[in-house]
């Protein structure tokens, strides 16, 4: 083992010693399954209404803005949102479109709006270099280019990316396309078709949020909103609904299942559509990650949706320490004594191009361990590898730790190869761009670069658990035209995206 290897072992087990030692006097587990009223209507975000320009290009606006939202009733906590006191509008565009976002920071502090899972060009990525001032306005605009699916939007700001998220700036943005359109699937949003975006919070003694660290993954709540809403019900009128599931948390892994155990219907993760339904249990997710389910419904029963306990590995000491044993009820379903038909959901959904290793151009390593990338904290001076377009890539990502990291990659979706050597299950065998990463375990992921290049503009990957981001779990990359260099990253040349 070399010194800095040795190094770096160290530094991991005195990481995992303090954190031991910080929780020993614990923190009880959550549990609030059968204790949650479901007294309030779901609210459902807005949809975010375009104009069209002369050229046919669809606007969106977006102002980030301080506001409150009655965690507990009565006590008014302070919150950020877009467009509103807490979370933001749905953005709902279809592949082909040509939009721009015209986004206006009024709060105090910069901040950014990263498209989260989207295929876009660097300048437009909403990354950490492309921060926006106080009162100042950023407007990005690129071509959807990648099948239906769920992605999100959050702010990316260097080192701050876990207050800015945990405080409420998020929102959906749901992509359509043809062969979508086309299947017997709900697609009447706020119907049917339901955002559920889950966040968890936790409130000091006034009421405000708090983001202590209990333990090593980062804060987590002993509350959920969701959608904003506390106590949520959903007034089912259709026979079959389709929960469009987005993990906004900063640190907190879901593990979401229906009170009576039937099945979930999997449709669709990150990037799209699956090639058929998947009938499961359980969906986990960690902090970025999405799912389209489908929950078929009869008239006049109640149901609820549960994240209960979670696999993270690390044997229970650590695992209970990051909120393994947590449970939550999440979201009453109630049905109409009446429901109106959907169809026969389909039995088959979308064709997916299976990309081969063998077609791969090159095979990069990523080690997670601590707070860093293969040793290296996050520079947003230093662009640490230069990919180029029309390439096919394996990046072999491995969590070297006892605990879960995930693992995020801007600009492209990949598909696993495997995990620990063995093939993925059935439910990872769609587009990813997150992924958890569970503990000293190896992930071969498979991608490939298209369209854009740009030799000083770079993308990210890194961390998902936002507070590893914000520590330095991150790094950058560029994509460059064939014999091409990289470039140097230059300050204050971020706004001019076009």
């Amino acid at each position: 083992m070399s010194p800095r290897s040795a190094a770096i072992t160290v530094v991991t087990a005195l990481a995992l010693t303090t954190v031991l030692a910080g929780c020993s006097d614990g923190s009880p587990d959550v549990d609030t399954i059968g204790r949650v009223a479901f007294d309030t209507a779901l609210a459902i975000p807005p949809l975010a209404e375009p104009t069209t320009d002369a050229v046919g290009r669809l606007h969106f606006d977006l102002t980030a803005q301080t506001g409150t939202v009655d965690v507990v009733p009565g006590t008014p906590t302070e919150t950020w949102g877009f467009n509103g006191p807490y979370l933001g509008p749905t953005i709902v565009a279809a592949s082909g479109d040509d939009v721009q976002v015209d986004f206006h920071n009024g709060l105090k502090e910069p901040t950014t709006v990263h498209w989260h899972g989207m295929h876009l060009p660097a300048r437009a990525d909403g990354g950490p270099h492309q921060m926006v001032a106080p009162g100042d306005d950023w407007s990005p605009r690129w071509t959807v280019d990648q099948p239906a699916t769920t992605l999100w939007y959050h702010p990316h700001p260097h080192g701050e990316t876990e207050r800015h998220v945990g405080r409420g700036l998020a929102g959906m943005f749901i992509v359509r396309d043809e062969a979508e359109a086309a299947l017997s699937l709900p697609r009447d949003y706020g119907v049917d078709d339901i955002p559920v975006i889950v966040q968890d919070v936790r409130l000091d003694a006034d009421g405000q949020l708090v983001s202590d660290t209990r333990d090593y993954i980062g804060p987590v709540g002993d509350r959920l909103l969701v959608n904003g809403t506390v106590g949520p019900s959903l007034a089912v009128t259709t026979d079959v609904v389709r929960l469009r599931l987005l993990n906004a948390s900063p640190a907190r892994i879901y593990n979401f299942a229906l009170s009576d155990d039937r099945d979930l219907a999997l449709i669709g993760t990150d990037g799209g559509l699956l090639e058929r339904p998947f009938a499961t249990r359980a969906v986990q997710l960690s902090p970025g990650e999405r799912a389209e389910v489908l929950v078929r419904m009869a008239p006049g029963e109640r149901i609820t949706l549960q994240s209960r306990d979670v696999d993270l590995g690390g044997g229970p000491g650590l695992g209970g320490l990051n909120g393994a044993r947590d449970s939550f009820d999440v979201l009453e379903l109630v049905a109409s004594d009446a429901l109106n038909s959907v169809g026969t959901v389909p039995q088959t959904l979308v064709p997916m191009e299976r990309l081969d290793d063998l077609d791969a151009t090159g095979e990069r390593r990523f080690v997670l361990d601590g707070k860093q990338i293969n040793q290296q904290q996050m520079d947003l001076g230093r662009i640490d590898e230069v990919v180029t377009v029309g390439d096919t890539e394996v990046w072999d990502v491995r969590n070297n730790m006892a605990l879960p990291h995930s693992f995020h990659v801007h600009d492209v979706q990949f598909q696993l190869l495997s995990i620990g050597g063995d093939p993925p299950p059935p439910e990872l065998a769609g587009y990813k761009d997150t992924i958890l990463l569970r503990p000293n375990t190896d992930y071969r992921l498979i991608m490939r670069f298209t369209d854009y290049t740009d030799p000083r503009t770079p993308y990210m990957y890194h961390c998902h658990l936002l507070q590893h981001e914000d520590q330095g779990m991150m790094g950058q990359f560029v994509v460059v035209e064939p014999g091409q260099r990289a470039g140097t990253i230059e300050s204050g040349d971020t706004h001019d995206n076009h």
